[in-house]
């Protein structure tokens, strides 16, 4: 768990579960069913968490992706969220039901504990993160870009909160692109992933029930902010941070580092979301879907259950009339304003 020492004036200290020590590449794991796997190539590492290449040992397979952290750490909490709410034949179903193309839940194909202190879950090969890509390019998306995203985001999310759980850390990071002709975009990281709605009741709003700002401190909601249990309108008010961000390059709040600060900025632009869109854009146009999904996000209620398909509906008609798809790969806009398709290397 998380240890709070409140300091006097200062931001909360937030202990986290212990640091994790790289492991060497060309070691090799076990998981519980016996399947060894082989570290190919580390490709990010954090405090807590680190993210390696792999390999089935002794066989050709494709590549996969093993994420390491500290056996009790947050990595638990993901794993328990991938066998609750995110097995493969229950994605299979939503996606029949819904009559879908494509469902960006990542698909956990092996977990496991190695030498005492560590968990790690082992992944389907999923491209690379947005967020690499972004500060690759150093480029703004165009709204269709950013439509694409939010409206394969937001399947995501319909998804596992109706199987009671919310994301609660929705941000370029947590995002993965494959690229493979046809764009899949996947929504990934769960070490935050809350079951808001444990037996199909909802948790009351508690402010300081769970450590206060947890997440990517710029794209959390408000309720993260307060320490408030993240509900399903947090994940959607980070997904318009998010949109508005990777589309104008800045919020309010974007300079700031002291977790209070932006708290206080986020509210007052929480309460006048004509002011968040003037900042952003400036005196550029603002698409009505835009407008309209950013209202709707901001006046949600704790415990209301969003009109997904009105919110996705009109995204994705805005897509069309952009000239967009879902089903064509990104297009990313360069700042000559032609367009070029991503491809991604890693």
């Amino acid at each position: 768990g998380c240890v709070c020492i409140p300091a006097k004036g200062k931001a909360k200290k937030v202990k986290y579960a212990p640091a994790v020590a790289p492991l060497q590449e060309g070691e090799e794991l076990s998981d519980t069913t016996g399947r060894r796997w082989t570290l190919v190539k580390l490709l990010s590492q954090s405090a807590t968490e680190v993210i390696y290449e792999v390999s089935r040992s002794g066989s050709k397979e494709s590549k996969h992706i093993l994420k390491l952290g500290a056996k009790h750490g947050r990595i638990f909490n993901e794993q328990n969220f991938l066998q609750r709410a995110a097995k493969p034949a229950s994605v299979e179903k939503w996606i029949k039901q819904n009559k879908m193309d494509f469902l960006g839940i990542p698909l956990c194909v092996g977990f496991g504990l190695h030498a005492d202190s560590y968990r790690f879950l082992i992944f389907s090969n999923m491209g690379g993160s947005l967020q690499s890509f972004l500060e690759e390019e150093k480029k703004l998306l165009s709204e269709t870009t950013v439509l694409q995203l939010a409206c394969r985001i937001l399947d995501v999310l319909h998804y596992i909160h109706t199987n009671e759980y919310v994301h609660a850390d929705v941000n370029a990071e947590n995002i993965y692109i494959q690229d493979g002709g046809k764009t899949e975009i996947f929504l990934v990281g769960y070490c935050h992933a809350f079951r808001f709605c444990p037996g199909g009741k909802h948790v009351e709003y508690r402010e300081d029930s769970k450590t206060p700002h947890e997440g990517a401190l710029e794209f959390i909601s408000l309720d993260t902010h307060k320490g408030a249990a993240p509900s399903r309108r947090s994940d959607l008010q980070s997904l318009a941070y998010c949109m508005l961000h990777w589309h104008t390059g800045t919020l309010p709040w974007s300079g700031l580092t002291h977790p209070d600060k932006v708290a206080a900025v986020k509210q007052r632009y929480m309460e006048d979301v004509p002011a968040l869109l003037s900042h952003c854009f400036g005196k550029k146009r603002v698409s009505s879907a835009l407008r309209t999904y950013v209202s709707a996000a901001m006046a949600l209620q704790y415990a209301e259950l969003p009109d997904y398909a009105a919110l996705r509906g009109g995204l994705g008609e805005e897509l069309l009339q952009q000239g967009g798809s879902m089903e064509q790969p990104l297009m990313f806009q360069t700042r000559a304003g032609s367009g070029r398709q991503l491809h991604m290397h890693f």
